[in-house]
């Protein structure tokens, strides 16, 4: 089954309707989507108030993807809010349970950042975050090509199908050490495709923008683009029971749209959804 959704609901005006209110966004997004990913979760752990919110007020078959803590996957290097690394773990998990509760954990994205390479030290902590994970389906996205350089690319394939770990396959520009290559390749039953899109341009400069992410995630598919990828779910499609597709283009919200065309090309019929809300005056849903 392809399911195809966005990070984030709150920045996709596209998807509200005129008097969609800022706690009722989640609510129209998934009239439309059948899955989102808690993008919020990577700076900060969210607590259940929150958790049982967003549980109680989607549809019984909506599905969240929970990304990591940044904590926990090195991107604030020694500079943890938790008095120990198991503390922090531990409120990740109290987290993610009370999405696996609902039945609405799709899994838990890891996205190590650019510096994480290819090394047996790195190795061994993606180990570490499956034990402490371990009652979790777990996405683990490399973003160092040495992941996949050479002979290691089939080495790292291999290593998450021995763990059982979800391959995160990514669509985003090739700007050096510091990106991923696409690898339409699954390592389990479910499989995970990010679109970051194809800036190449905002992905070498964004570290010295105050606006980084807006520049980063500035892209617009355009339909051979589009196509091109929906070749790609199909062939994963073939290789794992579940094909997760998330855009992250978010910039320019350009990635409702591409996801809507993305839909349509791929001929998806979504069940389950919430009931869309009327539009103020044209009377549409």
């Amino acid at each position: 089954m392809i399911h195809i959704g966005l990070t984030g609901w709150g920045d996709h005006p596209t998807l509200y309707s005129e008097v969609t209110s800022a706690r009722d966004k989640l609510f129209d997004y998934s009239g439309h989507f059948p899955v989102v990913e808690v993008d919020t979760s990577f700076y900060a752990i969210p607590n259940q108030t929150n958790v049982e919110k967003w549980c109680n007020e989607t549809p019984k078959n909506f599905q969240f993807v929970l990304k990591a803590y940044q904590g926990m996957t090195g991107h604030l290097r020694d500079d943890l809010p938790y008095e120990t690394k198991n503390d922090m773990f531990n409120a990740f998990i109290e987290c993610a349970e009370g999405f696996r509760k609902h039945g609405k954990l799709a899994m838990i994205l890891v996205q190590f950042p650019p510096w994480f390479d290819c090394s047996a030290k790195n190795v061994q902590y993606i180990r570490y975050v499956k034990q402490q994970l371990a009652m979790f389906p777990i996405a683990i996205e490399f973003r160092n090509q040495t992941w996949y350089a050479g002979e290691m690319r089939e080495r790292t394939l291999q290593f998450l199908r021995e763990q059982n770990l979800i391959h995160t396959v990514c669509d985003e520009p090739q700007a050096g050490s510091g990106s991923a290559p696409l690898v339409p390749i699954a390592t389990s039953d479910k499989v995970l495709l990010r679109i970051h899109g194809r800036n190449i341009h905002g992905w070498r400069n964004s570290g010295n923008n105050q606006n980084w992410r807006k520049v980063r995630f500035l892209y617009d598919y355009n339909e051979e683009e589009l196509q091109g990828l929906a070749a790609h779910i199909r062939a994963l499609q073939k290789q794992a029971k579940d094909v997760y597709v998330l855009f992250n283009n978010n910039s320019g919200d350009h990635a409702a749209p591409n996801a809507k065309r993305m839909q349509q090309i791929l001929d998806l019929e979504f069940e389950g959804l919430a009931p869309k809300q009327l539009k103020l005056f044209e009377g549409e849903i």
